[in-house]
């Protein structure tokens, strides 16, 4: 398989500038999600990050396998981290974010006290890849439209700080990878949820993938929804699908172009059930 790296100048330009402004901020919002909660984890974000205090939303909740999430979620809690598992198209318990986002920071508004300085908002960055859904979160945070909210990877392009209730300012990061994938399975997944843009991406691989992956640990759910019974390998339901969808030629050849369109588009909607892709292993 092609190997996939999606890496473009702003976003170096804006991991320096994270690096510059992270000592104006007392927490970090960092946003996995929750199909790929380990694979949409930015590395070289986390770990220059490390130092400050951590809540960790895990977005499309509602699209994730529960079950899988969980222990993700608790080996997060186990590393100290506070973690919430959201579906922000669906509403937010805002006074519940703030009143995590002030436990967190306050170790520092109490020294701030101390020192006799006037109580302030909790500043908290806001961090993610690309498509992993911030500009979905802040305009539920705020309750109106702030920001462009898109399925494209890549759609914020620079910082931002946004008030959203009186004791929270957020500081929004545009969505950034990291330079090099040293697992190809990351990529692929990050690829399947839209995260890298397409045109990098050998689609005919990173579906075929995901056909293996949801037969061995999903089996029945692509049958189920495209209509199909009989076991089949990944070529086989790549026809299926053609054919049960009417993506034809002229001559009744399978058109594979717009059967790869197709099943990204159903896979990341949820056609197939909640599910987590991190956990299941192929070789790439």
């Amino acid at each position: 398989m092609k190997t996939i790296q999606w890496y473009p100048g702003h976003m170096a330009k804006t991991a320096r500038q994270i690096r510059e402004r992270l000592t104006q901020v007392d927490v970090i919002f960092e946003l996995l999600d929750a199909r790929a909660p380990q694979a949409s984890r930015n590395p070289m974000m986390h770990d220059l990050t490390s130092g400050k205090p951590r809540l960790i939303f895990y977005t499309k909740a509602d699209l994730a396998d529960l079950t899988r999430l969980k222990p993700f979620m608790a080996e997060a809690e186990a590393e100290g981290h506070a973690t919430l598992a959201i579906n922000a198209l669906k509403g937010l318990d805002v006074p519940k974010i703030v009143r995590m986002a002030r436990t967190l920071a306050a170790p520092i508004l109490e020294k701030e006290k101390r020192q006799g300085r006037l109580m302030r908002p909790v500043r908290a960055m806001i961090l993610g890849i690309p498509n992993v859904g911030k500009s979905t979160l802040i305009n539920q945070l705020v309750s109106r439209r702030v920001t462009k909210v898109g399925n494209v990877a890549g759609i914020t392009k620079q910082l931002q700080v946004i008030r959203i209730h009186e004791h929270l300012d957020l500081l929004d990061t545009p969505g950034i990878l990291w330079p090099k994938f040293e697992d190809q399975q990351v990529a692929v997944k990050l690829a399947l949820l839209g995260s890298i843009k397409e045109h990098v991406v050998p689609l005919d691989d990173i579906v075929l993938m995901a056909i293996r992956w949801l037969l061995d640990y999903y089996p029945n759910r692509m049958g189920t929804y495209y209509g199909f019974t009989e076991a089949m390998d990944a070529l086989e339901v790549l026809d299926q699908i053609g054919r049960a969808r009417g993506c034809l030629k002229k001559g009744g050849l399978i058109d594979y172009d717009r059967v790869y369109d197709l099943y990204l588009h159903d896979l990341r909607h949820g056609r197939f059930g909640p599910i987590v892709l991190d956990g299941l292993d192929h070789d790439v």
